[in-house]
């Protein structure tokens, strides 16, 4: 037995097996470890049982100590993870800074391995060409973690979209206004200050890589449409030079829909002021993830409503999102273990052999199509006109 069997092999049924992960990244230091292990381990879908959480050998022996991973199963270079442990688990977790995510993904696509990497995906679409070289969507399972539509009334909202029950959709409006650029977050009595990579733009912003990927990504999974044209402002009003810390974008999709999309790392009083507000010619929606719980709806008669887990909902009523009962909102590690629920039944049929269903797992191709619209929005500022966003 290898030195883990015990820990992985708490399965119900075949359906339901606990699949053994291989964090690169993610240690005590990171910005995303603890939420992903977290995620990960709240339905008993996975065990994190092998790592190179960090550079730092004491961060990284800290984490493995902290997480129960064993020291024989602990490595300081990631390389060597991926050679010792590539029989021994089902997928491997990129949780290092985006701009590090190249070298990795080429190396455990080119050795056939499993990825779950979180967004963004690469840094921008010359990345992804790379990426596509070497990517077989027949042979490789590559997913991203866009994990804001994991909440509950998202997917409600994403239910009531594909019923009709707004109409035939018009407006779609995305926003993530958050203050960590001017008033960085105190994290238990420490100020968290920008990681050094976020404060250096690459082929695409960085700002659009930490906050547009998820509204793109939002904007897509509610609309089931890609935008075709864009035209931004790009603006730096943080004591960072020469860095986009605030972007406005608006959007032209097919169906003559209409859209536009606001991040900030400068917007001080926002924490993180996700929303979403899409509108059609029968009624609207607004979702604010402050308020995850909720669904604010209105209709052309007048009529307002609030619906929420405890509502009338014929889509968020399922188990897997009421783990507590209403009156106790879910919050972002619940939706973020939706996503890696979602990931598990996914690489589960991966490894059977059977065709991905997609409902909810997104990999290169919306990657692909989000870095595309944010070089797009960068060509805009440059050339002052809207431009076309490459498919």
């Amino acid at each position: 037995m290898n030195g883990y069997d015990q820990k992985a092999g708490i399965s119900m049924n075949d359906n339901n097996k606990q699949l053994k992960l291989a964090f690169i990244g993610g240690g005590n230091n990171s910005a995303v470890g603890y939420v992903h292990f977290a995620a990960s381990q709240l339905d008993n879908k996975f065990a994190v049982v092998a790592g190179a959480f960090s550079r730092d050998p004491n961060e990284n022996s800290a984490t493995a100590q902290r997480w129960g991973v064993s020291k024989q199963h602990l490595y300081n270079n990631w390389e060597e993870l991926v050679e010792q442990e590539k029989d021994h688990v089902d997928a491997f977790v990129i949780l290092t800074p985006t701009p590090h995510h190249i070298k990795v993904i080429t190396k455990l696509l080119r050795a056939n391995l499993p990825i779950i990497c979180e967004k963004a995906l690469v840094t921008g679409p010359t990345e992804v060409a790379e990426i596509e070289a070497c990517y077989d969507k027949n042979k490789h399972f590559l997913a991203v973690t866009y994990n804001y539509s994991g909440y509950a009334m998202v997917r409600e909202l994403k239910h009531l979209v594909k019923q009709g029950a707004l109409g035939t959709i018009q407006k779609i409006h995305l926003e993530m206004p958050q203050e960590g650029f001017r008033r960085p977050p105190d994290i238990a009595g420490r100020s968290s200050m920008p990681q050094a990579w976020r404060l250096k733009d690459f082929e695409v912003p960085t700002i659009c890589l930490d906050l547009g990927v998820h509204l793109h990504h939002l904007s897509t999974y509610l609309l089931e449409i890609e935008p075709t044209e864009t035209i931004a402002q790009f603006t730096n009003h943080s004591q960072y030079p020469n860095l986009i810390d605030d972007v406005n974008m608006l959007l032209n999709y097919p169906n003559n829909i209409r859209g536009s999309m606001w991040m900030s790392k400068t917007a001080i009083g926002h924490r993180n002021g996700l929303q979403i507000r899409i509108y059609g010619d029968k009624g609207s929606a607004r979702w604010f993830q402050l308020n995850p719980d909720e669904l604010e709806l209105n209709y052309n008669n007048g009529r307002r409503e609030i619906l929420d887990r405890a509502g009338q909902c014929e889509y968020a009523n399922q188990f897997r999102y009421n783990r507590m009962k209403p009156g106790h909102p879910a919050g972002f590690v619940e939706a973020f273990s939706n996503l890696y629920s979602d990931i598990h039944m996914e690489l589960s049929l991966f490894k059977a052999g059977e065709r991905k269903n997609k409902d909810y797992v997104f990999g290169l191709e919306q990657a692909s199509h989000g870095l595309n619209l944010f070089l797009a929005a960068k060509l805009s500022v440059i050339s002052g006109s809207w431009e076309q966003i490459e498919v």
